[in-house]
């Protein structure tokens, strides 16, 4: 995308990686091209979910890149082939959240408005999402996970940096929806850091809450997002009334 940080390229590349090939010819057998791809996509989604199991058991700080590539009987050599960092792998299954939402706000009609764009762009992504993340890991673990980047300050400080990348990006495609120049005009970035403040503080109160289904996650970021524009309007019925 136009205007895209290095991490946010990276963040794209995820839902067009490992693509398979296929002879078709007589037999239909995969290429040898598709089954490494394959075996490397395996790998990887391996890696992660290793990674985030002893990173929600142990902790982040005390969990070692050698026990990530043990429990999957590989080398520290072959983790840092697919993860530059732990950090990295944190937010794997996150930036494919991410890289959908993007998809869906791209594909949302130009009718739309900013504000009900983003709206139902989140909206069908969770619809959505739940099938691609468990293509990695079980649901259940996405959701402990984002709880213990709430709780680790090294995480959450990752959290907010790349969510300001995420807002660049977002506001720089609403701006070219709407014919504008980001740069001169600041109701994309604006609109954008309204709406990134609502999904930053449904899903604490998702995160502090019992149910951690993707339902509750859904739901609450439904009413939250819903309010943005009675609060912002003055629409506030009196205390007491």
């Amino acid at each position: 995308m136009t205007g895209s940080t290095p991490q946010a390229t990276r963040r794209e590349t995820v839902w067009t990686r490992g693509g398979d090939a296929s002879t078709g010819a007589v037999t239909g057998a995969p290429s040898p091209g598709g089954l490494r791809e394959r075996k490397k996509q395996r790998t990887r989604d391996a890696l992660i979910r290793s990674a985030l199991e002893l990173f929600t058991a142990h902790g982040y700080e005390e969990t070692t890149i050698d026990e990530i590539a043990e429990a999957v009987d590989v080398s520290q050599r072959t983790f840092f082939r697919y993860f530059a960092s732990k950090e990295e792998v944190v937010f794997a299954v996150q930036e494919m959240v991410e890289a959908r939402f993007i998809e869906e706000l791209e594909r949302r009609p130009s009718a739309e408005v900013p504000l009900e764009a983003l709206h139902n762009a989140v909206m069908t992504s969770w619809d959505e999402i739940g099938d691609a993340i468990r293509t990695v890991i079980p649901l259940e673990l996405h959701m402990r996970t984002y709880r213990m980047i709430e709780s680790t300050p090294a995480l959450v400080a990752a959290h907010l940096r790349r969510y300001s990348e995420l807002e660049e990006q977002i506001a720089r495609l609403v701006a070219r929806r709407e014919g504008l120049d980001v740069a001169a005009d600041p109701r994309p970035r604006v609109v954008v850091a309204a709406f990134s403040g609502v999904m930053r503080v449904a899903g604490k109160v998702w995160g502090e809450g019992e149910d951690v289904s993707v339902e509750s996650i859904r739901r609450i970021t439904e009413e939250y997002l819903a309010q943005i524009v009675p609060a912002v309007s003055g629409d506030w019925p009196r205390r007491g009334a």
